[in-house]
């Protein structure tokens, strides 16, 4: 029976919704393959530990806890010899990571240091036999594509959102491990992390996420956006390259093939017209509403639900709809 190591990625401290996914993608993998154990690997400073047993909710056997004041910021040079190392030591079949932007630095780092193969931007996979096949997009996800990963360990970076985490509950044992060499001394020092200061989920953890391109004409009417966002409660708000290249909004929140990739329970598109780059970011969404007055638009064709009309009197009126629905809960 299959070991997995799944690395848990965390942010000032705290847990990153994508170190969770890779647990429970970790958990449902192993057990497809006829049970074995998942270990979580957990890195940072000091404290970070302390939410080592709620990662046994997800499904991990085993917690390792590595806490250090230079993993205070995303180390990369010491975390990927930390990884290594553990992948080696341990003798996994698999190690598992979300394909965040920490995680498509850390794997191919991992996979250098090994010399094994790596495969980014995951949407599903399992283990066949000695083989751990996966479906990744490809030519800006028009294609579907499935891999066959040979090697051991195999190393895979899942697309935020791609795994839903869910209850697996375990009573992990933790272990606390130590760094390889002086994780002070390296030659990459992250000096300074900046978040936002929005109250509104990051796009990579956000269940919902409303979307705006330039049937919105201008930044003004990004508000609409906002509304309906805020009318969930737990949304996020993105835009199209065309949007954030017109300034109209940050690129921290362009969703697309150049953007982020994310794949929420609900994608709402806004005035978005479905340019390929685009919808590379974002057709993995669980469901997808689409809203534009255009009825050949090419983000119908992905749409599980399509409203063809203007977007300055759909999306009120949806606003409204949702708030009154959430109201009456």
């Amino acid at each position: 029976m299959p070991t997995i190591l799944a690395y848990v990625e965390t942010r000032a401290g705290a847990v990153r919704k994508v170190g969770l996914e890779a647990v429970a993608a970790a958990r449902a993998t192993a057990d497809a393959a006829g049970g074995g154990e998942v270990h979580a690997l957990v890195v940072g400073a000091p404290g970070v530990g302390a939410a080592a047993g709620a990662l046994g909710e997800d499904g991990a056997d085993a917690v390792l806890v590595l806490e250090h004041p230079a993993f205070e910021r995303y180390n990369p040079e010491a975390t990927s010899a930390v990884v290594a190392d553990r992948l080696t030591r341990g003798g996994y079949r698999l190690g598992l990571l979300g394909s965040s932007a920490q995680g498509r630095d850390l794997a191919p780092r991992v996979a250098g240091v090994l010399g094994v193969p790596v495969v980014t931007d995951v949407t599903a996979l399992r283990l066949e036999g000695e083989d751990v096949v996966v479906t990744h997009p490809i030519d800006t996800g028009k294609v579907i594509a499935t891999l066959v990963v040979r090697g051991t360990p195999a190393l895979v970076a899942l697309r935020p959102g791609a795994v839903a985490a869910g209850p697996a509950p375990r009573q992990p044992r933790v272990e606390t491990i130590a760094a390889v060499g002086d994780p002070a001394a390296t030659r990459v020092v992250t000096t300074e992390l900046t978040l936002g200061t929005s109250t509104r989920l990051d796009l990579g953890d956000a269940p919902v996420i409303v979307s705006g391109g330039r049937g919105l004409r201008s930044a003004e009417n990004f508000r609409l956006v906002e509304e309906l966002a805020g009318a969930f409660g737990n949304a996020a708000v993105g835009a199209t390259r065309a949007v954030t290249d017109e300034g109209w909004r940050p690129h921290s929140e362009q969703i697309g093939q150049t953007g982020r990739l994310v794949s929420p329970d609900l994608y709402v598109a806004v005035g978005i017209s479905g340019a390929i780059q685009h919808l590379a970011g974002m057709r993995t969404s669980r469901t997808i509403v689409a809203i534009n007055k255009d009825k050949d638009a090419p983000i119908f064709k992905v749409a599980d639900y399509g409203i063809v009309g203007d977007v300055f009197e759909v999306v009120p009126a949806l606003t409204a709809a949702v708030r009154a629905a959430r109201s009456a809960s």
